[in-house]
């Protein structure tokens, strides 16, 4: 009897050991790098469960909504400490508990000695790092992977002017801590010597998942699995788009002002491409009055002009993404996947005043396997249209800088995107603004960042176009000038998942007292039962799409003289002509006319 019970309990521990073991999950550097290229991953709810989070520069002033110090500005060499290590002096930039995993490095330099420091990656308390180098060497220069996991944008900028960005997955079980040593930064948030700057998106699992802790012989045996998953990131529209099984639904016909179309398709499946093209004699003002809505299993998630939706916005710009594929002549594709378990139905609502004709169309589904972890697809769009952009400013938060809400949903879900398309209409920078993202009712930001253009993975202003899997700036020509710009950046490892609540801001911060029209399209994955609380923007999509700067500003008499800062430039025989920014000025709109060397 004794040796029975002695045998019982023996089982049971056995039992209790092996249901703890497989209940354990892990996360290996080889499965990282395979999610950054499945596309069905992001249509589940993460298992196991992770938050994303972030390290940034950002000015350490800004503490509390309301204050002017909210919108501070010094954005640059905002450490957590400094640690002397061995006689070296190395500023940290993140220090984090694991398991966890960086999933997105991005830095930008200036002044002397710029990116040429070390940075050093610790992870799990070792005493000599796994990764050291120069900056520029680790994150973009190919130290530890090729294009286009490792690369600087745009390339068309001098180097020293670009971001450098890293999407390599760094996994790591209990800790890791990133450091930048460099004699010529003098200080945390102060100009002069060495300036950097930074973003670190990582992940934090939840307790009991097991990661794989990154090293070099794990990066050397991976070495082949990581080449296959940065040529497919190289080629991924470089021939036609192949899916298994896939069933195609054409879309055609001409939707007729205040009509619509209506697709609907039936069982457990999912979307895997959508692809349109628009004839309409206005087609700007068709790829913005044209809305896509789409329900799945009766909820509606997406409501989106179909220019945005396809991230070009309401001009056609070439665009080559993971997620999102524009052509010269103006065929649109999207990857996202979409399932459903019952039904989705595809509307497209004519809401402007010319009929718009579907030249080229197709929905294209497979097969899938429902399960409690399966989630709808969605897409927000929100239009601020001839916005006001403040007075003067300053490094300090002056000048009525304010937030714009990019998106705003509860339930669960995972965020995996955006589009911001705008209008700049003055002569000056408009993206000073920061990233600020509340997951679960954070009452600060885990996500704020050091500039709009940061958040996109590029730097310094630019308006140089470029196109990679995860980021592009597929038109900047109004990066400091009156004109159009369309900044994306879609998400893999680095998307957001929500337990109860998401709200994503970002500042508007134009150096220039001006006008401008803003308008960001958000992609997320929501569980049945969430809620969106961003309405439909009818009138929005009706408003008038804008192409000159001449039809939002207009110069005028004031005091019997013409207020030089609103002419526009018809023509310039010999000189330079530039609109400055001026702090000391309390007319004109803070702004200078220079005609020099004339």
């Amino acid at each position: 009897m004794k040796k029975n019970k002695i045998l019982i309990a023996i089982l049971l521990a056995s039992v209790f050991f092996l249901l703890s073991f497989k209940n354990e999950k892990e996360v290996t550097f080889e499965s990282l790098l395979h999610e950054i290229v499945d596309r069905d991953v992001l249509a589940r709810y993460p298992d196991p469960f992770y938050v994303t989070k972030q390290f940034s520069s950002y000015d350490r002033t800004s503490v509390k909504p309301g204050e002017q110090a909210w919108f501070a500005n010094w954005d640059l060499s905002q450490f957590l400490r400094v640690d002397t290590i061995n006689g070296r002096r190395e500023f940290v930039m993140m220090d984090a508990e694991g398991p966890g995993a960086i999933v997105r490095f991005w830095m930008t330099f200036t002044g002397k000695g710029a990116g040429k420091g070390t940075l050093r990656i610790y992870f799990d308390h070792e005493v000599e790092p796994s990764v050291a180098g120069p900056a520029f060497d680790v994150i973009s220069g190919g130290q530890l992977t090729g294009e286009p996991l490792s690369k600087s944008v745009s390339p068309l900028k001098e180097h020293q002017g670009r971001g450098h960005n890293l999407y390599l997955p760094l996994p790591y079980s209990k800790h890791v801590k990133v450091t930048y040593e460099s004699e010529h930064v003098i200080g945390f948030g102060k100009r002069g010597g060495e300036m950097v700057y930074y973003n670190i998106n990582y992940r934090s699992y939840e307790h009991g998942t097991r990661v794989e802790t990154f090293s070099q012989e794990l990066l050397k045996k991976s070495s082949e699995t990581l080449h296959k998953i940065n040529e497919t990131l190289k080629n991924r529209n470089k021939k036609p788009f192949e899916i298994a099984k896939a069933s195609t639904v054409q879309i055609e016909g001409i939707i007729d002002p205040g009509s619509k179309i209506e697709y609907k398709i039936t069982g457990t499946k999912a979307l895997k491409e959508i692809a349109l093209q628009l004839e309409a004699n206005n087609l700007p003002q068709a790829h913005r009055s044209l809305v896509m809505e789409m329900e799945f299993d009766g909820n509606r998630t997406i409501w989106c002009p179909v220019g945005d939706f396809f991230t070009t916005g309401y001009q056609i710009r070439e665009v080559d993404t993971w997620y999102t594929h524009v052509t010269k002549d103006g065929l649109m594709r999207s990857y996202w996947v979409m399932p459903f378990k019952k039904n989705a139905i595809l509307r497209l609502y004519n809401y402007s005043d010319e009929p718009v004709r579907i030249k080229n169309g197709s929905i294209r589904t497979t097969p899938w396997k429902w399960d409690k972890q399966s989630m709808h697809f969605g897409a927000t769009w929100i239009n601020y249209p001839n916005q006001y952009t403040g007075g003067r400013k300053s490094y300090y938060g002056e000048g009525g800088q304010y937030d714009f809400n990019y998106t705003h949903l509860k339930g669960q879900g995972v965020v995996v995107g955006d589009v911001l398309t705008l209008f700049n209409t003055g002569f000056g920078w408009w993206g000073e603004g920061d990233e600020k993202i509340y997951i679960d009712g954070e009452d600060f930001p885990s996500h704020f960042g050091t500039g709009t253009e940061d958040y996109y993975g590029y730097a310094w202003c630019a308006e140089e176009i470029f196109n990679e899997p995860f980021i592009a700036q597929p038109d900047g020509s109004g990066a400091n000038e009156p004109g159009y710009v369309v900044n994306i950046r879609t998400r893999s490892l680095d998307a957001m998942p929500f337990t109860s609540e998401i709200k994503f801001d970002m500042e508007m911060w134009h150096w220039q007292s001006t006008w401008i029209d803003f308008a960001p399209a958000t992609f997320f994955y929501l569980k049945p039962g969430g809620k969106i609380l961003v309405q439909p923007d009818r009138l929005g999509v009706r408003e008038e799409v804008l192409l000159k700067r001449e039809e939002r500003v207009s110069a005028y008499i004031k005091n019997n003289a013409i207020e030089g800062e609103n002419l526009m430039l018809i023509e310039r025989k010999s000189g330079s002509l530039n609109l400055d920014h001026s702090t000391s000025l309390s007319w004109s709109n803070n702004r200078v006319l220079r005609w020099q060397d004339a």
